[in-house]
């Protein structure tokens, strides 16, 4: 018995992955062909992808954003948890890297529920908060591109998510790289800055999830 989270052995990834994973065969597929690639670290863990998934069936979401979309992984998991008549808006700013998801999207027969914002993510979130029709409208946001840009992200998803709604952030963790001080890079100290905001933030109910490479989970007051 532990009073703590445990630290998973390879074994015990195993069997946690064995006993527990239902990844759709087009998802194992689209992961399998990241896995070859040499950026494959940037893909969420299918663990990690399977607890969004049930989170959003949870909601009850139906729009919802996510920021970094890589080869469509995390994207594919929240679409096909949405109803039929859901929106996902993704941003990304690669086009090799998205046609990789457009393929698995059409695939799974969800690529109607997805709307792809090729442009920094930045200029797409502040195109949505001039859209009087788009503020506080969106029910789940899932934040995983570049980590200096952490804080801006959260500012504009705070005012786009419904009171209610989820901000999600990934990596929050950072392979341990949070809780050394004398790892100093700009993606470090900018995840060790936000993950201290988001403590004292009084908008949000707040849970760092010790999944994958840590997920954070801000809920709307």
């Amino acid at each position: 018995m532990s009073n703590r989270t445990l630290v998973l052995d390879q074994r015990l990834y195993d069997y946690l992955l064995d006993t527990s994973l239902r990844e759709p065969a087009v998802m194992r597929r689209l992961r399998e062909e990241t896995m070859a690639m040499p950026e494959h670290n940037m893909q969420i863990a299918p663990e990690q992808a399977q607890f969004m998934s049930l989170l959003v069936r949870l909601m009850g979401a139906r729009r919802c954003i996510e920021v970094g979309t890589f080869t469509g992984y995390s994207s594919l998991a929240i679409a096909l948890a949405m109803p039929e008549d859901g929106l996902l808006i993704c941003c990304d700013t690669s086009e090799e890297y998205v046609s990789v998801a457009r393929k698995y999207w059409k695939e799974a027969g969800v690529e109607d529920r997805i709307d792809l914002r090729l442009a920094p993510a930045l200029e797409t979130l502040d195109a949505l908060l001039h859209d009087k029709n788009q503020t506080r409208d969106f029910d789940f946001i899932f934040i995983d591109a570049d980590k200096t840009n952490y804080d801006r992200y959260f500012e504009r998803a705070i005012d786009l998510v419904k009171p209610g709604g989820v901000v999600a952030f990934d990596n929050t963790l950072w392979d341990g790289k949070v809780a050394d001080d004398e790892e100093t890079d700009a993606d470090t100290v900018a995840i060790r800055a936000l993950n201290r905001k988001l403590l004292g933030d009084e908008r949000v109910e707040l849970s760092l999830v010790p999944i994958g490479d840590g997920l954070t989970l801000c809920m709307k007051r």
